[in-house]
């Protein structure tokens, strides 16, 4: 009978993280994209598929070492879908390749070709990650492949196939991508979120939901719900533009990053009575327009308008200007005629950081301010 594998953590060499995308996603581990099916997931995955492809670097600038990249894809044409976007996003095509069929022997014993199955189709993965140096694998959509013995929802049934995916990760050094849609429940809490069993997201080391703005139906997040090895990086922004070249569209970051958590992204979308953007405008400038107000009483009556916090944030950052009241110290909410006046007293600019000194405490704790990268108007 064999031995149980016992390690005294005296004997482990201790090993730094690896990362393909620095501080987002680590190499050799089961990494989550999670999204509404409209919200953009797959043109995103094949962004940054096309990026590692060629060496581009990442959205927000940091250095790829490129590789190969292998995708399953059970919802889009190889042809007319996935080739433009990759062609669009400037891949280098000869270095990535999608899994479409496998051969498996039927019950009459002859040899036909089917769709890939997981984790039937695990040691194929394996020899095509070793034949071609794939350094990422996207598996988009995960359900999609799953054999009809594996229950989604069953925690069990899942981890097992789990678990055998990360071991595929972690011995050949790959980054496994799987992509979920959102489930129908509701709630702004992330991880909770993504269909199928809490055990799919539990298995992943680093995890991210894909969504629409909230407030402008064209851009789009990027937002961390999970990350296990490193502290939790920014939330980045893009937007879905046309490629005419290619028939398709194509994603176009923003160079910063943005204020925005998962849970705040779907706690917005998910009220039926979200306010137009109009609307929480409109109420902003009206407040506003007898003059400057502190920043403590906008909040306040935001609150008994029916506008949150973070509604109110944004409309802020669309309609007026913050500073800082050189007498009290208070921060100050203006239209923008009024920011001149201020600015001849000597008043500082504002910053995220100083503006939580104006939100009621409970509000305060829920808000989470990126670490500032270079010094850019908030």
């Amino acid at each position: 009978m064999a031995a149980a594998t016992v390690i005294t953590m005296s004997s482990v060499q201790i090993e730094p993280v690896a990362w393909l995308w620095t501080g987002r996603i680590p190499e050799g581990k089961l990494v989550l994209f999670d999204g509404d099916p409209s919200a953009g997931k797959s043109t995103l995955t094949l962004d940054l598929a096309a990026r590692l492809s060629s060496g581009t670097p990442w959205p927000d600038g940091a250095l790829n070492n490129a590789g190969d990249v292998l995708l399953l894809s059970a919802e889009d044409g190889i042809a007319d879908t996935i080739a433009p976007r990759l062609e669009a996003a400037g891949a280098d095509m000869d270095h990535v390749h999608a899994l479409t069929e496998v051969p498996i022997i039927g019950d009459d014993g002859k040899t036909r070709m089917a769709p890939p199955t997981l984790p039937r189709d695990i040691p194929t993965i394996r020899r095509l990650i070793r034949h071609h140096g794939v350094r990422l694998v996207v598996i988009d959509v995960l359900m999609a492949f799953l054999s009809g013995q594996v229950d989604s929802h069953r925690d069990q049934d899942i981890r097992r196939v789990l678990h055998e995916l990360a071991n595929l990760a972690d011995e050949t050094g790959c980054t496994i991508v799987l992509v979920r849609h959102l489930n129908k429940a509701g709630g702004s809490n992330a991880l909770y979120r993504g269909g199928g069993s809490i055990g799919i997201i539990g298995a992943a080391r680093a995890a991210f939901l894909v969504a629409r703005d909230p407030d402008d139906p064209e851009r789009r997040f990027f937002a961390p719900t999970k990350s296990n090895l490193a502290a939790e990086p920014p939330t980045l922004a893009y937007r879905l533009v046309d490629s005419p070249a290619h028939g398709c569209a194509r994603v176009e970051w923003e160079p910063e990053p943005v204020e925005y958590t998962a849970s705040a992204i779907l706690g917005s979308t998910s009220r039926d009575d979200h306010p137009s953007v109009a609307a929480v405008d409109g109420w902003l400038a009206t407040l506003l327009s007898d003059g400057p107000v502190p920043a403590t009483e906008v909040y306040r009556q935001a609150e008994a308008a029916g506008f949150s916090i973070d509604q109110t944030k944004r409309a802020r950052k669309r309609v007026a200007t913050l500073r800082k009241d050189g007498m009290t110290g208070s921060w100050i909410w203006s239209l923008p005629n009024e920011r001149t006046k201020g600015a001849a007293s000597g008043d500082l600019p504002s910053s995220p950081a100083s503006e939580l000194s104006a939100l009621p405490s409970a509000a305060r704790r829920t808000v989470r301010v990126p670490k500032p990268r270079g010094r850019r108007e908030v």
